[in-house]
């Protein structure tokens, strides 16, 4: 009878760690969630002040803005370009990191990448219609390589972590 308990503690385990792995991956998605709403609809707010609103453009021609900022880059004239690819980018990381974690129906690449795209369209036609930015396919393209980043590392660290517990017996 005791080896019997043994054999279904196993399972038991595993399925107790990786539960506990999904809702500490939700919670961490809560969270930066709500990170990136703030950067994304409230941060420009704060910085020009109450009642401003933004000039609601939109750029539908896709590497416009990313080579204009490369421009400014090249002419030095300001960090801002800089912080607007990369944060573009590194801002959706997370994103394609934590869906699969908090559930194996986000362990398919394209499903992470289809809802990292959706997710900032969603984000840059909500800008557009509430001012509170404008919709530039550029931030579609850069959040998106953003989202296959945060699922690339997601496979390197679960690859990671599964050579560990081969070589340590977990």
């Amino acid at each position: 009878m005791s080896s019997a308990r043994s054999k279904t503690a196993v399972p038991y385990t595993e399925s107790l760690r990786k539960r506990r792995v999904r809702k500490a991956g939700l919670v961490c998605f809560i969270l930066y969630m709500g990170v990136l709403v703030y950067f994304l609809f409230f941060a420009d707010w704060y910085e020009h002040g109450p009642g401003t609103h933004f000039a609601a453009g939109v750029n539908l021609v896709p590497f416009r803005e990313i080579r204009r900022y490369i421009g400014m880059l090249r002419g030095g004239r300001s960090l801002k370009p800089f912080l607007n690819l990369v944060g573009n980018v590194v801002g959706f990381i997370p994103f394609g990191f934590f869906l699969p974690v908090m559930t194996r129906t986000f362990h398919s690449f394209i499903r992470v990448l289809l809802m990292g795209f959706l997710f900032s369209l969603g984000v840059e036609l909500l800008q557009l219609f509430t001012k509170a930015g404008s919709f530039d396919v550029d931030d579609i393209l850069l959040n998106t390589l953003g989202t296959a980043l945060g699922y690339l590392l997601f496979i390197l660290m679960d690859e990671l972590f599964i050579a560990f517990r081969r070589r340590h017996g977990r």
